[in-house]
């Protein structure tokens, strides 16, 4: 298996990494598909590094609530040659997929972690490949595919039964292989969740960072802050609007710990991170 261009570490940083959201896919609820053809997908991946994105998130399945799952001939072609384009300029890409056959190709052709929405639970071959491997692994908290997990939003106490959930998880993984020091944690904003849900899992990020394990934040774009400031029953604002909000987000990620966070526009968290190094460790004294 290829060695990654970039090795990643997991310790503990001074503000979190930024990681950039490339959808090779004709129907992601962030983008409509603008990114669906591999010279496209390139193009965006080099314009969110060139704007300080740290990592590229390379996904062929959309996740939105509803999606199908494409064949994993289709997945494969969308990925592969994005990954390999940016790996070979030296970026660090992390493929976004359920699917070991995917995750194992995309390794080979240059990625540096692994980031699957299931945590390993789509697809039992997922954890002996990422030991093997020994890159970092995004686990998310998950309930289900897209087609049905929204009607699995019931929680007792949604902040409590997340943290226990993840726990869980990640004990399996141990089990199978993978390392502890591998592992990152994702509480899966919009994921089998309500607004309200979200809302009190981001209150909570600390809960969630008390695991032990360092921590993703992927909030960018979701339906929950699209509501903001929208009457009862108005339809959320568009996605590409939801930026200054997912900014918001990022500094209270900052705030909070968080290793990583995810985004579809990068300018506007890079500001929010820059506010929050002002503020919380005193750079706004030393340029003043």
């Amino acid at each position: 298996m290829r060695t990654p261009s970039l090795p990643l570490t997991l310790a503990p940083r001074r503000r979190p990494l930024v990681m950039g959201v490339v959808n090779v896919t004709p129907d992601s609820f962030s983008d409509g598909g603008e990114w669906f053809e591999p010279e496209a997908a390139i193009a965006h991946g080099r314009e969110l590094l060139a704007a300080g994105a740290d990592l590229i998130d390379v996904g062929g399945e959309s996740t939105r609530p509803g999606a199908e799952r494409p064949p994993v001939e289709e997945e494969l072609r969308r990925v592969v040659p994005v990954v390999r384009a940016l790996a070979a300029e030296g970026a660090a890409v992390s493929i976004d997929t359920m699917r070991a056959s995917v995750a194992g190709a995309a390794l080979e052709a240059g990625a540096a972690l692994v980031n699957d929405v299931s945590g390993g639970l789509a697809d039992g071959e997922m954890a002996a490949l990422v030991a093997q491997a020994g890159i970092p692994f995004i686990v998310m908290h998950w309930r289900g595919h897209s087609t049905d997990m929204q009607s699995r939003a019931v929680y007792e106490d949604v902040v409590v039964d997340v943290c226990r959930e993840l726990a869980e998880r990640v004990e399996a993984l141990q089990e199978s292989g993978v390392r502890r020091e591998q592992i990152v944690l994702d509480p899966g904003f919009g994921f089998a969740k309500t607004a309200e849900h979200n809302w009190a899992l981001l209150e909570r990020l600390d809960a969630v960072a008390a695991l032990g394990f360092p921590v993703l934040v992927g909030t960018s774009r979701k339906t929950f802050l699209g509501r903001l400031g929208r009457p009862d029953g108005a339809d959320p604002s568009p996605p590409t609007e939801r930026d200054l909000a997912t900014a918001i987000t990022s500094f209270h990620a900052a705030h909070n710990g968080a290793w990583a966070v995810r985004v579809h526009d990068v300018p506007s968290t890079i500001q929010a991170l820059d506010v929050a190094d002002a503020l919380f460790r005193g750079d706004s004294k030393e340029n003043a």
